[in-house]
C-alpha cells in the first residue's frame, strides 16, 4: 500500500506519478524496509494508493472509480483545538482486477493468494556450469547454521536468519551475489567485491550494499569467505 498526503491539485496525477516512482525503485525500497528491520512481505502484483487530501473534485472521483488500480480517497478536516477529522471520500469500489497492469504475462489470481516459488524456478535455463556453481555454493551456505532458512523469491534466492545475511541471482552464466553489509562494515573486500553506493547508490535485486560475480568454481572458496562476513554480522 502507498499513502500519499498531498495537495488538492490534480490529486490522482499526484498520487499514480508517486507510485510509478516507488514502482520503478522497488529494490531500493525492499532495501529499506530490510534496513528498518520491519518483517513483512511486499507484494508489489496489487498497489493499492491511499490519497489524503482536504478535498477532491468530480474528476477526482470519476477517475479514481474507473483506473483499474484499488485507489482509496480520503479527506481530512481541521476543526477548533487542533482536532483532525479523517474520513473516507464517497466513491465506488474499482472492479477492474490489477493483474494485467501491473503482472503481464502472468496468470490472473486473487489478491489472497500468494505466489510461492522453488529453486526449480530459478535453475530453469542456465547453463549446467552455472547450476553447479550455484550448487556447489548453495551447499557450503546451508551448512553454516542449521537455522538458516533458504527463501526463494520472484528474482532472488535469499538466505536468512532473522534477516535476510545474503542473497543470490542466476544469471545464464553465473551468480551475482548480494552480501547485506553496510558499506565499509566489509572487512578486507578485495578486486571482485563491487560496492554499490559507490560513487552513488546503485538499485539491485536483493539487499545489502556489496554485490560478489561468481562465476568460476575457483573463486567460490574466496566468495564464500565473504559470505560468512554477513552471515556473522547478521547472527
Amino acid at each position: 500500500m502507498a499513502l500519499f498526503l498531498i495537495q488538492n491539485d490534480n490529486v490522482i496525477n499526484q498520487g499514480l506519478s508517486y507510485l510509478r516512482w516507488l514502482l520503478d525503485h522497488k529494490a531500493d525500497f525492499e532495501v529499506l524496509v530490510q534496513k528498518e528491520k520491519v518483517d513483512v512481505d511486499i507484494d508489489w502484483t496489487s498497489p493499492r494508493v491511499v490519497c489524503v487530501a482536504g478535498s477532491y473534485n468530480k474528476f477526482d472521483l470519476d477517475t479514481a472509480d474507473l483506473l483499474p488500480i484499488n485507489i482509496e480517497l480520503l479527506r481530512f478536516r481541521i476543526y477548533q483545538n487542533d482536532v483532525l477529522l479523517v474520513e473516507p471520500e464517497t466513491q465506488q469500489k474499482v472492479r477492474i482486477s490489477t493483474s494485467k497492469v501491473f503482472d503481464k504475462g502472468k496468470k490472473e489470481k486473487t489478491i489472497k493468494e500468494k505466489v510461492r516459488y522453488t529453486l526449480e524456478d530459478h535453475l530453469g535455463g542456465i547453463s549446467p556450469k552455472a547450476k553447479k556453481i550455484f550448487e556447489e555454493i548453495n551447499e557450503k551456505i546451508v551448512a553454516l547454521d542449521e537455522s538458516i532458512i533458504v527463501e526463494p523469491k520472484a528474482k532472488y534466492i535469499a538466505y536468512k536468519l532473522a534477516t535476510n545475511f545474503v542473497d543470490i541471482v542466476l544469471k545464464q552464466y553465473g551468480l551475482k551475489i548480494f552480501l547485506n553489509v553496510p558499506s565499509g562494515e566489509l572487512t578486507y573486500p578485495n578486486s571482485i567485491t563491487c560496492d554499490l553506493t559507490k560513487p552513488k547508490k546503485i538499485g539491485h535485486w536483493g539487499n545489502g550494499d556489496y554485490e560478489v560475480k561468481l562465476e568460476k568454481e575457483k573463486e567460490i572458496d574466496q566468495i564464500f569467505e565473504l559470505i560468512k562476513q554477513s552471515y556473522t554480522y547478521k547472527k
